[in-house]
């Protein structure tokens, strides 16, 4: 299995593509447009893998800080990656990165949850997006959660 990660200027470590949401974009689209703007590869959203909170973060006016972490499916694989916010950008081997010291504590501990994910099914570690309609008229959101069995689903 590949991996898709880059190394931002910010560290001269591997970590995968981030960045902030636009007003009013859903967390898969965020992840998907992130990807393509930072690497040039065109993904899909699959799941919520994880959140990271972080309070006191240097970066983040004075706010606590969410990371969420997505899992994505590459459409293309053809890297052309931003050199204003990367200094390289590849395709790894997932296995190299849940255990190189070349990379954010963050980034090892994703590889790894990924990892297990491979080896024991993503059902087990994924958060699914579900669109439910709101109290309000016309309104729907979005739930994040891990699958229902199918006897419980209306």
């Amino acid at each position: 299995m590949l991996i898709f990660i880059s190394v931002f200027q910010t560290m001269n470590a591997w970590k995968f593509p981030g960045g902030l949401s636009d007003l009013a974009e859903n967390i898969g689209t965020t992840a998907v447009r992130e990807v393509f703007e930072e690497t040039g590869v065109r993904s899909e959203f699959r799941s919520l893998l994880s959140i990271r909170q972080q309070h006191h973060h240097p970066g983040a006016f004075g706010m606590s800080d969410m990371y969420i972490i997505c899992r994505l499916s590459p459409l293309t694989y053809d890297i052309n990656f931003c050199t204003q916010e990367c200094l390289r950008c590849e395709w790894l081997q997932l296995a190299e990165l849940a255990k190189t010291e070349h990379t954010t504590p963050i980034t090892a501990r994703v590889a790894q949850l990924l990892l297990h994910g491979l080896e024991s099914g993503f059902h087990n570690i994924d958060l699914s997006m579900e669109v439910i309609p709101a109290v309000y008229s016309g309104k729907f959101y979005q739930l994040y959660h891990r699958q229902l069995p199918s006897t419980l689903k209306p």
